[in-house]
């Protein structure tokens, strides 16, 4: 199964999906590829030329802000299968600001982001719990409850892929990818923890 092909059964929400698939023939269109296929040849020039263009129709910066994350998402699953080289064109495009009547939630800067994780004490046991933690919750976006209800054998392998089987509310399950620096933060946690080996129906922290 081609990596792009891959990546787009991954998404088990059929609205996630529709919406992925329309931003993503937004920019195939745009750019002149036939398929998701060929996004080995994508720089960043074509990913800046694409936000103008988006730009030039009107939308507003939330708008713009998801687009351009759906097209991040497949270059990163790419990159983590080998499939293409080099970095995440889209990561280095400068995000348009989103007007201050949009959202009000308080949200993290990179920089703070990045603090946060390299926060706690990796020598420790504690440490190691608490890392692991906010890998999870800031890689994946999850809820407070949802990351207190994740067990070990939530670490599920799919389609070769290793996802977080999460209990949201109303009892939903949902399977998200799990993302590789959260992954190693996890393994490391639970390899010093050791409690993973007796039995895997036990919480992860």
């Amino acid at each position: 199964m081609p990596a792009a092909v891959e990546w787009f059964a991954n998404l088990d929400n059929p609205r996630t999906q529709r919406a992925y698939q329309n931003d993503l023939e937004d920019f195939c269109g745009f750019v002149g590829l036939a398929s998701a296929d060929e996004f080995r040849v994508v720089a960043r020039s074509h990913v800046l030329a694409w936000r103008a263009d988006l730009e030039s129709r009107g939308p507003a910066g939330a708008t713009i802000q998801r687009k351009l994350a759906a097209l991040a998402s497949p270059f990163d699953h790419l990159l983590e299968n080998n499939a293409i080289a080099g970095g995440n064109p889209v990561h280095s495009v400068k995000r348009p600001k989103i007007e201050s009547n949009e959202g009000k939630t308080p949200a993290l800067g990179d920089h703070q982001t990045k603090v946060l994780l390299d926060a706690p004490d990796e020598s420790t046991l504690k440490g190691l719990r608490d890392r692991a933690i906010l890998g999870v919750l800031l890689y994946h976006g999850l809820r407070r409850e949802e990351a207190a209800l994740l067990q070990v054998n939530d670490i599920q392998e799919r389609r070769g892929i290793q996802h977080l089987k999460i209990h949201g509310k109303g009892g939903k399950v949902r399977y998200l990818p799990l993302h590789l620096v959260a992954a190693g933060r996890i393994h490391s946690y639970l390899e010093r923890s050791e409690h993973h080996h007796e039995d895997r129906k036990v919480p992860v922290f």
